[in-house]
């Protein structure tokens, strides 16, 4: 017999592991329970993003509710058509709910952040106001071995990193590179970097996708809670 929880009861054990009031002010109306679908929740499927293999896939498995990191409503919804139509067609025709856990996951305790330092084995770490800085053993291949795609982009002058800063997303920000520089770091993780911040940086930045820094954490989350991981990473195409 398979054991069902109000969705209400899954919401209060969600937000127990990541708390909303976490969250960065832009993700207001971003996260939680995005998409309302059926009262009971028995089987959970999680991923990064609900692209529309992932929802797929999760109503293959009889998902009653998905959990992923990126809500697939970001801007206020004028007009359902297109890919949003497909996707929200999908995910209400299912009965399925689509839970949102964005940047109060990134700050939570065993969230983004964690996941990611523990995956490099950072040691002695000090947290950041976004990310982590920790002491490090590997040098830049060794990290982009240790990540989903195993690539990086390394900006700057890398030898031995002794003291890297980790972020997961996009947390190129000038003022966290220089918070990272004063808690020791020789390096900077993250993702999407701009050229004019990679110029100007005091310290090398290494460049990983979303997928490479926040997928593992969400995979982790799922064998933490016992769901079922629906991997997606993107598809790329190398033009020459």
């Amino acid at each position: 017999m398979r054991y069902y929880m109000d969705v209400h009861e899954f919401i209060t054990a969600m937000e127990q592991v990541a708390p909303p009031e976490l969250a960065e002010e832009y993700d207001a109306g971003r996260i939680g329970l995005i998409v309302e679908g059926r009262d009971d929740v028995g089987t959970v499927c999680c991923a990064l993003d609900a692209t529309q293999r992932v929802v797929k896939a999760a109503v293959a498995a009889g998902a009653d509710m998905l959990v992923v990191h990126h809500t697939p409503l970001w801007n206020p919804v004028t007009a359902v058509r297109g890919p949003t139509a497909r996707l929200l067609r999908s995910l209400l025709s299912s009965g399925m709910n689509l839970y949102v856990m964005h940047t109060n996951f990134d700050h939570a305790e065993g969230g983004v952040n964690d996941v990611l330092a523990a995956r490099l084995g950072l040691q002695r770490t000090d947290r950041m106001t976004a990310g982590l800085v920790g002491d490090c053993t590997l040098n830049a291949e060794e990290i982009a071995r240790r990540l989903p795609g195993g690539a990086i982009r390394v900006y700057g002058g890398v030898s031995t990193i002794r003291r890297l800063a980790v972020v997961g997303g996009s947390g190129f920000d000038p003022d966290l590179i220089q918070e990272a520089l004063d808690l020791g770091a020789d390096a900077f993780l993250s993702a999407e970097l701009k050229h004019s911040v990679a110029r100007a940086s005091p310290i090398p930045c290494l460049e990983a996708t979303h997928y490479a820094l926040e997928a593992p954490a969400m995979e982790a989350l799922a064998s933490r809670m016992g769901w079922h991981y629906i991997p997606d990473p993107p598809h790329v195409v190398v033009v020459s």
